[in-house]
């Protein structure tokens, strides 16, 4: 029991959910789903009947037993017992077409699995994913929000966010002592758009959200950079360099990317 506690299994018991969470992927018929946890199957069956190929990732071995038995049958569907982070997902491509991603996320490696995806974007073209309320909102939240931070800003680099729906703890079973919600991540990288490079501007959003509560100037200092030259591509990108980084759009911290990158 403990370490099934430990792998935050709380398995979605409310049967609308359920559909409206498949639905939310659109058409899949022709499509390779790949869902992250299955469990005791609540998604599964209706994933199953109607995605082309289902690959169902699973880490607990009695469950994944319990799967494989379940579905032996199903010409698509197929069980991966395997930790979700050590999953090729680009390798579950057919062909050129891009996965289809499913999942209710465990808390304590949500962060951990939404990079997992982004590292694999070029395969992914839509997930619809659940995980607790409190850093769905952090994901979802807009520059200027007290919950906009580091994850919000690197998930809308790759994909357009939606908010689907919240869960109360009685949808679960076992009920959860949180309330849970669904989002649907449209992969949309907007690095070209915005004229940057993936790696380099990932790793300064972390430079600029190092501290929540200090400067964009203090950040960027304690990061190497200079006075004159945070000053000054600040300038050029219409931030104040008191400005915490919550409050600067992607647009505005492109810009100041490129401005820092060129004086170097």
């Amino acid at each position: 029991m403990p370490q099934k506690a430990k792998l935050g299994q709380n398995f979605l018991a409310d049967a609308n959910a359920r559909r409206r969470i498949v639905e939310a992927l659109g058409d899949i018929s022709a499509t390779t789903v790949a869902e992250i946890g299955p469990g005791k199957a609540a998604i599964t069956e209706i994933l199953a009947q109607r995605a082309g190929e289902l690959v169902a990732v699973e880490l607990d071995p009695e469950l994944a037993a319990a799967l494989r038995e379940r579905f032996s049958t199903q010409a698509n569907v197929r069980i991966v017992e395997q930790d979700i982070l050590t999953v090729d997902l680009s390798a579950l491509r057919s062909g050129e077409s891009k996965l289809m991603v499913v999942g209710n996320l465990p808390y304590y490696i949500t962060s951990d699995i939404l990079l997992h995806l982004f590292r694999h974007h070029e395969a992914i073209s839509r997930a619809v994913v659940m995980m607790q309320r409190e850093v769905a909102e952090r994901v979802a939240a807009a520059p200027g929000m007290r919950d906009y931070g580091l994850l919000s800003a690197t998930t809308q680099m790759y994909a357009q966010v939606e908010r689907l729906m919240t869960l109360p703890p009685g949808a679960f079973s076992p009920p959860p002592q949180v309330h849970s919600s669904v989002l649907r991540l449209t992969f949309a990288p907007r690095f070209k758009e915005l004229g940057v490079e993936a790696e380099g501007f990932i790793a300064f959003l972390r430079k600029a959200f190092a501290q929540k509560r200090k400067t964009l100037l203090n950040n960027l200092r304690a990061a190497g950079y200079g006075v004159a030259e945070i000053a000054g591509a600040a300038d050029g990108a219409g931030v104040s360099v008191q400005a915490r980084a919550e409050a600067v759009s992607l647009e505005q911290m492109a810009s100041l990317y490129r401005g820092l990158t060129l004086s170097v």
